[in-house]
Formats: C-alpha cells, structure tokens, sequence
C-alpha cells in the first residue's frame, strides 16, 4: 500500500501556493474526488493516495502552462513529495507534455477522467438547474461528439484513456458521470471553502 508523504491539508496548501484562480482550484478538488470516488472500487486502502494525486496533478499549469509536467516534479519534490505520486502526477498528460506513459490503474483513470470532467464541467454549467444529478449519459455523449463545445477538452485522449482502461467509451462516460454525481456536493463545499 502506498502511502504520501504529505497529508491532505499539505497537499491544499501546497496547491493553493501555487493556484489561486478559482477554475483550477475547482478542477483540481474534482479530479481529486472523482480519483477517491474510483479509489473506493479499485484500490479503496490507498483512497488518500488516490486522492492526493488528483488534487496535485496540474499543480503547476496556472503559472507555468508552457511547462506543464516538467515543472511539477520541481515544486512537488521541494515539498517531499515521493517519486511514485511524481511519477502518477506526470502520467496524466502522456503524449501532450509528459512521455511518462499511464500504467497503473489509477493512472488510467486519471488521464481518462482528467479531460472528461472538463468536459462535464463545461456541460453541467449549461443546465438550467446546473447539476450533474439530472444529466444523463446521452447529453454527455451530445457534448463530446460536438467539437466546438469545450474544444480545449481532448476527445483523443478521452477516447485513448477509455481503450487504455479496457472501458468502452460509453462505460467511462457512465461511471465518470455515476463518480460526479457522487461527489457534486462535496466539491461545491471544498471550492467554497478552498478558493
């Protein structure tokens, strides 16, 4: 079981050091609660390390997005941040910025599920009751195969995370969407408290 060096409000810490701009302090709380909410399927005794990594995987995009994932290895090992997380952290965007590819499960969901909550995010804010809890699956699939919509947000690597998990595209989409739902109210109150 692996464990981190530092604890959650640490690793708050460390983020908000270095992120104040609400955005990415929202998408990291998300990331970090959809990794936990997966972490209580696939490996529910390392749910902290789970989370710790979706928190502080784009801890350096604010202020260095031209390094994103070189400069990360940097500021997390100053903080005493173990080479495993690092090497977790880094994995997300393999193929964009980072040649370390995603091989661990956790991984996999992360890079799948880091664009794809973008996505949702960007999708939830054009609901009129602005909720994932009436969003199906077929209105996320609308959004995805529209291209304009949230065009920053990668289908290839939707998709490819999809394929690497072993996961159709409609089952990532599905337990993606069941982990939002999930954990919405969590991550309203971790942002207004957080940012």
């Amino acid at each position: 079981m692996r464990e981190s060096n530092l604890n959650r409000e640490e690793a708050l810490e460390l983020l908000k050091k270095y992120n104040q701009e609400e955005f990415h302090i929202r998408h990291a709380l998300t990331v970090e609660a959809v990794l936990r909410y997966f972490a209580e399927e696939y490996a529910a005794e390392e749910l902290e390390y789970w989370g710790m990594v979706g928190l502080l995987h784009d801890i350096d995009f604010e202020q260095w997005p031209d390094e994103h994932c070189s400069k990360a290895p940097e500021l997390l090992r100053e903080a005493g941040v173990g080479e495993d997380m690092i090497r977790s952290i880094v994995s997300h965007a393999y193929g964009i910025c980072s040649d370390v590819e995603p091989q661990e499960q956790m991984e996999k969901i992360l890079f799948a599920a880091d664009e794809l909550s973008g996505l949702m995010g960007a999708a939830v804010l054009m609901r009129p009751s602005k909720s994932f809890q009436d969003m199906k699956v077929s209105s996320v699939k609308k959004k995805f195969k529209d291209k304009r919509f949230a065009a920053g947000c990668s289908r290839e690597t939707i998709s490819e995370g999809a394929e690497r998990l072993g996961w159709t595209l409609d089952e990532l989409l599905e337990k993606t969407l069941a982990a939002m739902k999930a954990t919405e109210q969590w991550i309203e109150s971790e942002v207004a408290q957080h940012s």
